[in-house]
C-alpha cells in the first residue's frame, strides 16, 4: 500500500500539474495576454509546481529531508539521467554559447544555494535571497528574448495549444482541478515516502534523494526524450538548465519562505557536492563545443546508477556519521 500511494500521487502529480499549466496558458491566451509573458511565468512556473508543492508539504509536514533531497536529488538526476538516457538515442548538439551562458547562471544559482544551505538553516530571508536571484535572471532573459522576437516562445507554447481548453470556463475548470490535485498527490507522495523510509529502516532524505526526486523528475525527462526524438537537443539542454534553475532557487526558496528549514547535515556533507560537481561537468562539455553524445550518455547513466546504488549500499553508514559530526 505504502508503493501504491507514493505510486498514486505521483500520477496525479504528473497529470494535474499538466491540467494547471494547459488551463492556465489557455487563459492567459483567451485574455491577451503576451506569448512571451506566458512563456516566461505560466509555463515555466507551472512546470515546476509538482516540485513546489511536494516542497512545501513536506516541510510543512516536518520532513525537510524529503524537500531538500527532492530538490538536490532532482538537480543530480536532470544532468545525469535527463541528459543520459535521450543522448542514447540521439547526440544532443546545442547552441554552445548560449548554452554555456545559461549554464554558468544555472552554477552561479547551485553555488548560491550551496553558501545559504551550508550555514545549516534556510529561513525567510535566506528563501527571498533564492527567490530575488530567480526573479532576477528571468527579467533578463525576458528582456533578451524580446530583443530578440518571440519564436522562442511560440516553440514553447506549440506543445500546450494542441490540447488546450477552448472556453473560459473550461479553462478555469482545468486550473482548478490542477491545484487540487497538486495538493492531494503531494499529499499521497510525502505520507507514502515517510512511510517507506520508516518501513525500509532508511532516512527520510535517501527517499527524497531517490524514489521522490526520480518521480518529479519524470515530466523533464519525458521532455528531453521527446526533444531528442525529433532532433531537438537545445530544447532538452535548455529543459535541464532551466530546471534546474528553477528547482534550487524558486523552489527551495518558496519552500523557506513559508516554512524555514534546518538544512539536513548528510546531504550537506555528500549529495550537495554532487549535485555541484555534475553541474560544473556541464561547463567543460560545452566549452568543447561537442554533442552530448552516446558514450557520454552512457557515462552519465551508469554514474546515476552508481549514485542510485550508493545510497542503499553504502551511503547508509555515510549519511550517519555526517549526522553525528
Amino acid at each position: 500500500m505504502m508503493y501504491l500511494q507514493v505510486a498514486a500521487g505521483l500520477v496525479i502529480l504528473l497529470i494535474c500539474g499538466e491540467l494547471l499549466v494547459r488551463g492556465a496558458v489557455a487563459l492567459a491566451e483567451q485574455f491577451g495576454i503576451s506569448k512571451l509573458i506566458i512563456g516566461f511565468t505560466i509555463v515555466a512556473f507551472g512546470t515546476s509546481a509538482p516540485e513546489l508543492v511536494v516542497c512545501i508539504n513536506a516541510a510543512l509536514e516536518g520532513a525537510p529531508g524529503i524537500a531538500f533531497g527532492n530538490v538536490v536529488g532532482s538537480n543530480i538526476a536532470n544532468v545525469l539521467l535527463v541528459l543520459g538516457v535521450p543522448a542514447l538515442i540521439y547526440p544532443l548538439a546545442c547552441d554552445n554559447q548560449s548554452a554555456m551562458r545559461d549554464s554558468i547562471i544555472m552554477i552561479g544559482g547551485s553555488i548560491l544555494f550551496a553558501i545559504l544551505a551550508w550555514t545549516g538553516f534556510i529561513g525567510f530571508w535566506q528563501g527571498a535571497i533564492l527567490v530575488a536571484a530567480l526573479a532576477f535572471v528571468i527579467f533578463l532573459a525576458y528582456r533578451r528574448a524580446k530583443e530578440t522576437g518571440e519564436d522562442s516562445a511560440d516553440d514553447a507554447l506549440e506543445e500546450y495549444e494542441e490540447n488546450m481548453p477552448k472556453s473560459k470556463w473550461m479553462s478555469f475548470l482545468f486550473i482548478f482541478i490542477g491545484l487540487i490535485g497538486l495538493v492531494a498527490g503531494s499529499r499521497l507522495l510525502v505520507d507514502g515516502a515517510v512511510m517507506i523510509a520508516t518501513a525500509a529502516g532508511v532516512s527520510e532524505e535517501i527517499i527524497g534523494l531517490t524514489l521522490v526526486a526520480l518521480g518529479t523528475s519524470l515530466p523533464e525527462l519525458a521532455t528531453s526524450l521527446i526533444a531528442a526524438f525529433r532532433r531537438h537537443g537545445d530544447v532538452a539542454i535548455g529543459n535541464v538548465l532551466g530546471s534546474n534553475l528553477f528547482n534550487i532557487t524558486g523552489i527551495i526558496g518558496a519552500t523557506a519562505i513559508i516554512k524555514p528549514m534546518e538544512a539536513p547535515s548528510q546531504i550537506l556533507h555528500f549529495d550537495l557536492n554532487i549535485m555541484l560537481l555534475t553541474s560544473a561537468s556541464l561547463i567543460f562539455i560545452f566549452w568543447t563545443r561537442k554533442p552530448v553524445g552516446r558514450v557520454l550518455g552512457a557515462v552519465f547513466c551508469i554514474a546515476y546508477l552508481a549514485y542510485i546504488s550508493a545510497q542503499f549500499l553504502g551511503m547508509s553508514g555515510v549519511h550517519s556519521v555526517a549526522m553525528m559530526s
